[in-house]
């Protein structure tokens, strides 16, 4: 069988005239985060976060720009940005719906919950409606075992899941009726 090579070499990256990395968050990843760690390395999370946070993902050439105000290699920036979950180097959605799907949630029904959206909203996980509101995906452990089934919707922690309550709080999300506050927040009617 033959090596399948990619064309990472001459891998043409998307670019525009203004820089993601701002003159402001530079100064601010240069003169407060990186003089806290021992090498620029040590400043690439908060970095990642920066971007992502002012632009909701995380684009090649701001990785390219963080690499190169931190002084390292443009391949560290992309390893660690595609190693963790909570960085996206894609847009995604207006807004990001999050199942957990760690053991215990699933063996309380998380992935009949997962099941019931992709239906009604027609996407399967790792994809977002057409219209660009919202994005489905699993994380692996949102930290609330004793509540499972949980999910984010954005933010918002949701305990306790059933399909019918999750696809109700999706389909809000949707028509725009959604009330932020995690389960508080929208448990009079569910």
């Amino acid at each position: 069988m033959a090596w399948i090579t990619k064309p990472s070499a001459t891998q043409q990256i998307e670019t525009r005239a203004e820089p993601y990395l701002t003159p402001s968050m530079r100064d601010t990843l240069l003169n407060e985060y990186r003089p806290r760690f021992e090498t620029g390395l040590g400043a690439l999370l908060p970095a990642l976060h920066m971007i992502q946070h002012e632009y909701g993902w995380v684009p090649h050439q701001a990785m390219i720009e963080i690499a190169n105000a931190l002084d390292i290699k443009p391949s560290d920036v992309f390893d660690t940005a595609t190693f963790y979950e909570e960085y996206w180097t894609h847009t995604k959605g207006e807004h990001v719906v999050a199942v957990c799907r760690s053991i215990a949630c699933e063996f309380c029904s998380a992935t009949a919950c997962t099941e019931a959206v992709k239906e009604t909203l027609g996407i399967d996980v790792g994809e977002t409606t057409e219209d660009g509101k919202i994005t489905l995906v699993e994380l692996e452990c949102l930290g609330s075992c004793g509540t499972a089934p949980v999910a984010l919707i954005d933010e918002d922690l949701h305990e306790n899941l059933t399909p019918e309550r999750f696809v109700t709080l999706v389909n809000r999300v949707r028509e725009g009726t959604y009330t932020k506050g995690g389960t508080g927040a929208v448990k009079e009617d569910l």
